[in-house]
């Protein structure tokens, strides 16, 4: 996916946001080039719409990144400085805004948990008290070291029975 921008152009592969800049407007700003930031080191994007008389921006901010507050109504001309900015007008912002959306979502999904299932885990389970019974088939585990290994994988009472 692909935003043009006043200042430059962004793509998103799913996996790199690529800020590219060309002709004069970039050599005027922060300079003509590539700049590709993987999504994991992307650590918040920042989106200030375009209004009626003002240009927007969008803004990835990384980790290290010598990003500065603006002062009130100077957020777009700082924005112009940016490395990591792209200027956005009005007829532009649909196309950034989904943009946006897209790399938030994958954000969110680099920090969401696998799922774990109850088959994996019990799986796992059976795995293991399956090997415990082969280490005491083979000798390797006393019946009583077997029946604490047991109950601690099972989270009973880690005591062997007691001798009758």
């Amino acid at each position: 996916m692909e935003a043009k921008g006043h200042t430059g152009q962004v793509g998103f592969d799913g996996e790199y946001v690529t800020i590219t800049r060309k002709g004069f407007l970039a050599r005027t700003s922060v300079g003509k080039g590539e700049k590709r930031i993987h999504i994991s080191q992307i650590t918040a994007v920042q989106w200030k719409p375009p209004g009626m008389l003002v240009n927007g921006f969008i803004q990835f901010t990384v980790p290290g990144g010598n990003e500065r507050r603006s002062g009130f109504g100077l957020q777009t001309s700082g924005a112009v400085k940016d490395e990591n900015s792209v200027i956005v007008t009005k007829n532009q912002a649909p196309a950034f805004e989904e943009l946006r959306t897209a790399v938030e979502d994958a954000i969110a999904n680099l920090h969401r948990p696998a799922p774990t299932t109850a088959t994996a885990t019990s799986g796992s389970l059976a795995d293991e008290l399956g090997k415990l019974q082969l280490l005491a088939e083979s000798g390797v585990l006393t019946p009583d070291e077997l029946a604490v290994a047991k109950a601690r994988l099972l989270g009973t009472s880690g005591q062997p029975p007691a001798a009758s």
